[in-house]
């Protein structure tokens, strides 16, 4: 018996289009991941990226449960003497809804060159307009 193993130019991708409207912020971003990664597929190969491409929309209407708007922090540091900064969920999600979902897809994926890879196939959108019209993307169900 063999075992089948994709080739990066045999690989089909699709578009999918997902709604964040009351969500829960992680939940999202594991199956998000898991359709950039390809693991719903049966042709899923590990050194391949054999994930599909996915819009998210109204992810300013994503959910964090419990206290984590007050108690949770994105933290970054500058690179200078004290440079630590620290920006709190409620703040974050005011201002950049699109950078706190993508960075949680990101923390879901493989740290190499795939990851990064897999990474560029999101696109995150405030609203509920998109620009990829013409990928004639297919609405996205995701089950919890």
């Amino acid at each position: 018996m063999k075992s089948y193993m994709a080739k990066p130019e045999n690989v089909e991708r699709k578009w999918y289009v997902v709604d964040a409207t009351g969500m829960s912020l992680g939940r999202l971003a594991s199956q998000v991941a898991m359709i950039l990664r390809g693991k719903n597929k049966p042709t899923f190969t590990p050194n391949v990226d054999t994930g599909d491409y996915v819009i998210v929309i109204n992810c300013d209407k994503v959910v964090l449960t419990g206290k984590k708007l007050e108690k949770k922090f994105y933290r970054y540091h500058t690179g200078y003497v004290g440079g630590l900064k620290e920006v709190r969920y409620d703040k974050l999600m005011a201002t950049k809804p699109e950078f706190v979902v993508k960075h949680a897809v990101k923390g879901m994926l493989p740290k190499n060159t795939i990851g990064r890879h897999m990474l560029s196939k999101l696109f995150v959108y405030a609203g509920a307009e998109h620009k990829q019209q013409a990928q004639q993307p297919v609405e996205l169900k995701l089950n919890f």
